[in-house]
């Protein structure tokens, strides 16, 4: 219940929503099933929310989780008590159960478990107790030198007591609470370069003595600065004023006019120095990249999410071309469905380019298949491959044009089982142009069979935790194939596995039954596919299409389990499946108003949010959410960098938003930078705020670099002083 009312509070989410998430969350329902079609249990919240809400809600039962074992372990010591009971109950973060937890835990041999073994803990107690005002020290601890245990003088006993009560200031959970909240607050992270002369430490340069406050620290500079301390490159160490953090550590610790303050005081300088500092240090470094790759990893959902779902280029012939130099330039001509129709390779770029043959080739290939646009990779020789392509549409008059496109893990993909699979009779530099020429077709189809890793967008990508990254990047991936859907007939096993409810094996079955028994006619025929079950059924049926099926409504996201609703409701109105088919349902939603919502749905046996979805697919049945995207954009021209001139207005493409800004593809090779200080005349938090990968921008030049190959760019508003 406690877990429920924290997740009520944090999503502002009424408390039965929350409850009937959780609950479904429980039964195994996936994501993209609830956000679609348990919008009434849920209160219409969307699929990223539910997957923020899915990870807080297994963050919160660990710890719970955590709680019992901390619980059960101090229990059984004999050392349980209101107070920890209490603190454990409070304690709101993983941390702080194991600061709880930490003086009870087993520890490694330590100098206190040692100084304890010799029997100085009842003189520790003394000591920190500081309660004698009379005599020494020394005194009161001769009785405890005993040289069969190793304590052979009083100043031996008084070290090791202080060991002890070292440990126990190091242990207490509310100092080390205190202490962590000053350092987030004041502390400083400072770094040194290492190895100067070396080549790599130039990479380094301005970390070569450098300081900011922790608070303000950006998440992409913790994680380049971590990757320098990997590199050997930079000694990093986070600090606070040391007196003050003594004074803190003292306070409720150190009591004034007793012979043992000063004992206690160096035992207490001690634990900061040898135990708190180093053990806070790592943790405030932890907390610090954690939030990083949290951050990173974020920015790569945020680039992702409008990368796949780019509009894809319809009805088109499509050449893919595959920058390269020596090698030549491999080509594929594909058709309006994808199927491959022509490859060859030619040698427009140096070091000995062909122009007037590789001309000559390409425009037997444009005439022969009628090709409308050129997919050129952005990689390698992709600047010279615009030129020449530039240069040899000029006849065709606009009738033709090229489209540079993201190449990013083409290469991968062609290299992998499953291209080679889809396309034996190639070999993978080919398999790299059909994919240049299919991912501008239907981006999302083609984008799915790469790791998404190796797609080109983020920042830091090798720095982070795989299978939290993984976990993210696959959660990005499920929830654009679903909101798009999937033509049951003609998907991919690697776009079947991510829809919501199969996965690899049950798509696979989904291919091998196609292929046995021909195009599905239904979507009940699924059940007949070995090992996709009721459940399986359940979760993925509303994501899947059947474009020419006995029903229409296999052409939309409505669930086979609101079918019957659906019927009803055309027939309340005086409309049949054949009006569906035909689209003319336009008077519809107005009908359906005046008649009252909640009465038709009511009516109907549906909530109302799932009636007016019902509505929306029966408006347009087999539509495609990418379609109201703005397309991708189309050149007939090109730049080199020689020729942009500051005060220049070009419009460009976005290709990677990261922390600090954008990248930005103005149809030069070399991509230029929009700073996040140049995005907006307003405050910008950040660029995601303003910028998606895909988006059509129109810039400013700034400044240019030729020689670092740099490109500043400005969506600021021309100001006098530029």
């Amino acid at each position: 219940m406690e877990i429920l009312q924290q997740i009520v509070k944090e999503f502002n989410l009424r408390e039965d929503h929350a409850q009937n998430i959780v609950s479904l969350l429980d039964e195994g329902n996936t994501i993209p099933f609830i956000a679609r079609y348990r919008k009434e249990a849920t209160g219409h919240i969307d699929d990223q929310v539910l997957r923020d809400l899915s990870d807080r809600l297994n963050y919160l039962r660990n710890i719970e989780k955590r709680k019992a074992e901390v619980t059960a372990s101090i229990t059984e010591q004999g050392k349980m008590t209101d107070d920890i009971a209490k603190a454990l109950s409070e304690a709101t973060t993983l941390t702080e159960v194991e600061d709880i937890y930490r003086p009870y835990k087993q520890k490694k041999k330590t100098r206190a478990t040692i100084a304890v073994a010799k029997g100085l803990e009842p003189l520790a107690d003394v000591i920190f107790a500081q309660e004698m005002t009379d005599g020494t020290v020394e005194e009161v601890a001769e009785p405890y030198v005993n040289e069969e245990l190793g304590v052979k003088t009083a100043a031996e006993a008084i070290a090791g007591a202080q060991d002890i009560i070292a440990e126990r200031v190091s242990d207490n959970a509310e100092l080390r609470k205190k202490l962590r909240r000053i350092y987030l607050k004041n502390a400083i992270i400072a770094t040194k370069l290492q190895k100067a002369e070396e080549d790599g430490a130039k990479t380094y340069e301005m970390y070569a003595d450098y300081s900011e406050p922790v608070a303000e620290i950006k998440s992409h500079r913790v994680l380049a600065v971590n990757r320098g301390e990997d590199e050997g490159y930079l000694k990093v160490k986070v600090t606070i004023p040391e007196d003050f953090a003594m004074r803190v550590c003292e306070i409720g610790t150190v009591k004034d006019g007793n012979i043992f303050t000063d004992t206690v005081k160096e035992a207490v300088a001690d634990a900061y120095k040898r135990l708190i500092q180093p053990s806070i240090e790592r943790e405030i470094r932890s907390f610090l990249t954690e939030t990083a790759q949290e951050q990173a990893i974020k920015m790569f959902d945020v680039n992702l999410r409008p990368l796949l779902m780019q509009p894809p280029v319809k009805d088109k012939v499509v050449m893919g071309f595959d920058p390269a130099y020596r090698t030549g330039c491999k080509i594929a001509v594909v058709d309006a469905t994808g199927k491959v129709l022509a490859t060859t390779v030619v040698y427009p770029t140096p070091p000995k380019p062909k122009i007037e043959e590789s001309e000559k080739e390409l425009k037997k290939l444009i005439d022969k298949y009628s090709v409308d646009v050129i997919s050129i990779g952005n990689g390698t020789a992709s600047k010279e491959s615009q030129m020449f392509v530039a240069d040899m549409l000029k006849p065709y008059n606009g009738k033709v044009n090229y489209v540079v496109v993201n190449e990013a893990g083409a290469s991968v993909y062609s290299g992998s089982p499953l291209a080679a699979k889809e396309f034996p009779e190639y070999d993978l530099t080919l398999r790299s142009a059909i994919s240049i020429a299919r991912r501008l077709q239907d981006p999302l189809a083609e984008l799915i069979k790469i790791d998404p890793k190796a797609i080109g967008v983020g920042q830091y990508q090798h720095d982070m935790p795989a299978a939290r990254l993984d976990a993210v990047l696959d959660g990005v991936l499920e929830d654009c194939v679903n909101s798009v859907g999937v033509d049951l007939n003609t998907a991919s096993p690697s776009l079947l596995s991510h829809v919501a409810g199969l996965n690899s094996g049950i798509a696979n079955n989904i291919i091998k039954y196609r292929d046995e028994n021909g195009k599905f006619k239904s979507r009940k025929e699924l059940m007949k596919v070995p090992k996709l079950g009721a459940k399986a059924f359940e979760q993925s049926a509303g994501f899947l299409r059947i474009r020419d099926g006995k029903n229409i409504l296999d052409n939309t996201a409505v669930h086979p389990e609101s079918y019957e609703a659906t019927e009803k409701l055309l027939a309340m109105f005086g409309y049949t499946d054949e009006d569906v088919a035909e689209r003319k349902l336009t008077e519809l939603p107005a009908k359906i108003k005046k008649y009252g919502e909640a009465k038709a749905a009511e009516e109907c046996g549906l909530g109302v949010p799932t009636m007016n979805d019902i509505v929306v697919e029966l408006l347009k049945p087999g539509r495609d959410v990418r379609d109201t995207l703005p397309m991708p954009q189309l050149r007939s021209d090109v730049m080199d960098i020689n020729d942009l001139k500051v005060g220049m207005e070009i419009t460009g493409t976005v290709r990677n938003v990261i922390d600090f800004g954008a990248f930005i593809d103005i149809g030069v090779h070399q991509d230029g930078l929009v700073h996040i200080s140049e995005m907006s005349d307003n405050y910008v938090k950040h660029p995601s705020d303003v910028l998606k990968v895909g988006q059509v921008v129109n810039v400013r030049v700034i400044s240019v670099d030729v020689k670092k190959n740099r490109i500043g760019l400005s969506m600021r508003k021309e100001r006098k002083n530029d």
